[in-house]
């Protein structure tokens, strides 16, 4: 890994012209399969705006776009579900295999959202968005069965917390 290129990846806050990358990022049938609980139809653009669009006016929902120089590589968010904070990430497939999902995450926590506890989730088989949310402190604290809709059927997901002493 190129400790120097990680160095370089900021968050910002969301821009117009980036929602149109995440909905290219949101596409790719790999990733779709992997994340598993994304929208009905990834190739529904306007399903997608919408979506955005009400995330985007929520009070208490932190929306960061990861870049490095002027490129952007995914986002960033933590949100309210059920009364408990969490987090998602969505990181472009050329930029996987490069530590930016987990840099990403580390400064959102670090410097954007301090919120403990905090969880995430993840189906039970993606094994790399796992290990992210592990080297940033998550700990697996559940097991539960949803309805993925990249897969068209129930899957296992686990449930990850970040504790009040986060191990970043």
């Amino acid at each position: 890994m190129n400790t120097d290129s990680l160095r370089k990846i900021e968050l910002r806050d969301v821009v117009d012209s980036d929602l149109d990358v995440f909905f290219e990022f949101g596409r790719n049938p790999e990733a779709v399969r992997m994340a598993a609980f994304t929208a009905k139809d990834p190739d529904d653009y306007e399903a997608f705006r919408a979506h955005w669009k009400r995330i985007l006016a929520l009070p208490g929902v932190v929306n960061r776009t990861i870049i490095r120089g002027n490129e952007v590589l995914g986002s960033v968010a933590s949100f309210e579900m059920d009364g408990q904070r969490e987090v998602t990430y969505w990181i472009g497939k050329p930029y996987w295999g490069q530590g930016v999902a987990t840099e990403a995450l580390r400064l959102l926590l670090a410097t954007v959202d301090p919120t403990r506890p905090m969880q995430a989730r993840a189906a039970k088989d993606n094994v790399g968005s796992i290990r992210v949310l592990e080297k940033c402190g998550f700990r697996v604290i559940d097991e539960e069965r949803g309805f993925a809709n990249a897969r068209g059927m129930e899957i296992d997901e686990v449930v990850l917390e970040l504790s009040a002493d986060p191990e970043i």
